[in-house]
């Protein structure tokens, strides 16, 4: 036996009782043909970033209701030596002004007017240069397979694609692209995208040039234009996704790094160095304690992230200034064990995304995210294109003088994050993330504590019961979460909530691929239809 392997609590304390997957060559994804394309390409001799591509492009097909072709992308990427940031979210188009929406009442949830350049492509083709080793029409063959030949639709797509029926169906594009026969699919129905399959091939042949400079642009910027958008061909060629490294905070004997701002990370990072000051470890992992001082830990740091977090062109605050040591210590200082805060804080809404891991033999671990944001986002999808947008723009903010206020090529600040942890010594440890708007955050903190704190195995962690704080002593939880528990955080003063029905809609969806020695281990969250599959 070779490689030091953590000392993991391999019991099935939860209700869901899926077993943690091990192997060598690990791809953990929401959706199970998504899994099985990622881990054909490591079959084939690929690497895991072939592996994340290969599910990240099936996604757009089979996960229709999380990303698309028309969605933005970040990954965090150990090539076996260093780690390397990839933000690819799109910038709003120049004519996007305060004045722009003013006219308009205000930023819309659906349309063009609520979609920014989509950065998807570009992030999968900046990937693909940099660390692919299988041909590009290897990698999306499995996505255009299943766009053009079918698949059957899995049951918790289904009830989110009903759900967005609902919502966007008048959206121009929708119908005719995701209601065949005026209806969304059911689950075991098998659904077909000859639209996007064409499109992918598009993709492939021109290694996304097509989306960015030619036919596919400008097919997305005569759609815009026939429906009141304002995106522009020069909006579309001027996008570049960027190489942005990581930001990292100590977390015990772990360092969590996260995609710097735009991206919502920082949230995570500052609540566990938050939690790191209060010395959170010293009662068990699901003590009314311990999850009263992450949800106070959580609130301090996204009132923060409410008032700060922007495009860093427009920052006013460096994103180190809120990770600094003194301020980590002086915010945890304000978590009084014995009564629930109030601080300043926004009320998360649900979330439409995907996010996959992926860990070969070779040493090589991918954490990638990508999303249309709310569900199928705006809900436009470009005619014979398969192509559906995201509504990014919504995530700006209207106020005059913010951070976040809305302006022309500018990014939003952004809820989809994927996040990395590496032993204090710099070497790998784990690729994970928590699918669900702005639960991401709290959920990269929940995995954190349940598995590099206290030891639980990734499939434990997934499995367990989780919270989602509301605003102000607002606290969210999952039904199988506590009784006693619950009733101890009311006793501090926590309005706590026990929300019924599926977590999927509203706590999010986990992936989790942990090294263990010279192998991994993985779990999927059994909120979602994912599984992690290895060899």
């Amino acid at each position: 036996m070779t490689g030091d392997a953590p000392t993991l609590d391999w019991s099935h304390p939860h209700a869901s009782r899926r077993s943690p997957v091990l192997g060598r060559n690990v791809v953990a994804t929401s959706q199970p043909l998504a899994a099985q394309a990622g881990l054909r390409m490591l079959l084939d001799g690929g690497n895991a970033v072939d592996a994340a591509l290969a599910g990240a492009m099936a996604l757009t097909v089979v996960e229709p209701t999380g990303c698309g072709l028309g969605g933005d992308a970040f990954a965090i990427v150990w090539d076996g030596r260093e780690l390397h940031g990839l933000n690819a979210s799109g910038r709003s188009p120049a004519a996007w002004s305060p004045q722009y929406f003013a006219a308009l009442g205000g930023i819309p949830e659906r349309g063009w007017n609520a979609a920014t350049v989509p950065g998807v492509v570009s992030g999968w083709m900046a990937l693909w240069r940099r660390f692919g080793s299988l041909p590009l029409a290897r990698i999306a063959q499995p996505a255009i397979g299943y766009a053009r030949q079918g698949f059957p639709v899995s049951p918790v797509v289904a009830q989110l694609w009903a759900l967005g029926a609902a919502r966007l169906g008048d959206q121009p594009g929708f119908a005719e692209c995701f209601l065949p026969g005026g209806r969304a699919p059911r689950a075991g129905e098998i659904f077909r995208n000859e639209a996007l399959a064409r499109t992918l091939e598009l993709i492939v042949q021109t290694e996304g040039e097509a989306f960015y400079r030619g036919a596919l642009a400008r097919a997305l910027v005569q759609h815009a234009q026939a429906h009141g958008g304002a995106l522009s061909l020069q909006d579309l060629d001027e996008h570049r996704a960027d190489w942005v490294g990581t930001l990292a905070q100590r977390f015990g004997d772990s360092v969590i790094h996260e995609i710097p701002p735009n991206g919502q990370g920082i949230a995570a990072l500052a609540a566990l160095g938050m939690l790191d000051a209060h010395g959170v470890g010293g009662h068990p992992l699901d003590d009314a304690r311990t999850v009263h001082a992450s949800i106070e830990a959580m609130k301090l740091a996204l009132a923060d992230l409410d008032e700060y977090n922007a495009d860093p062109a427009h920052a006013r605050v460096a994103p180190a200034d809120l990770l600094r040591p003194d301020y980590l210590r002086a915010r945890a200082a304000l978590i009084d064990p014995l009564r629930a805060g109030d601080p300043a804080c926004g009320a998360p809404r649900p979330g439409g995304t995907v996010y996959l891991a992926a860990g070969d033999a070779g040493g090589m671990m991918v954490s990638f995210i990508q999303s249309n944001y709310m569900g199928f986002g705006s809900g436009v999808v470009v005619a014979g294109t398969g192509i559906s947008l995201q509504n990014r723009g919504h995530g700006f903010s209207a106020v005059p003088g913010h951070a976040n206020e809305v302006g022309p090529r500018k990014r939003p600040s952004h809820t989809v994050l994927p996040a990395f942890a590496t032993h204090a010594d710099g070497t790998p440890q784990m690729a994970f993330g928590v699918m669900g708007g702005p639960m991401q955050s709290q959920g990269h903190v929940q995995m954190a504590l349940r598995v590099l704190r206290y030891g639980q195995n990734p499939q434990a962690a997934a499995d367990a019961p989780r919270w989602r704080v509301t605003g102000g002593r607002g606290v969210a939880v999952e039904p199988s979460f506590d009784a006693d528990v619950v009733r101890r955080l009311r006793a501090l003063g926590h309005d706590v909530t026990v929300e019924p029905g599926s977590g999927v809609f509203a706590f999010g969806g986990a992936q989790l691929v942990l090294r263990l020695g010279d192998a991994y281990v993985a779990g999927s969250d059994p909120r979602k239809d994912g599984c992690a599959v290895a060899f």
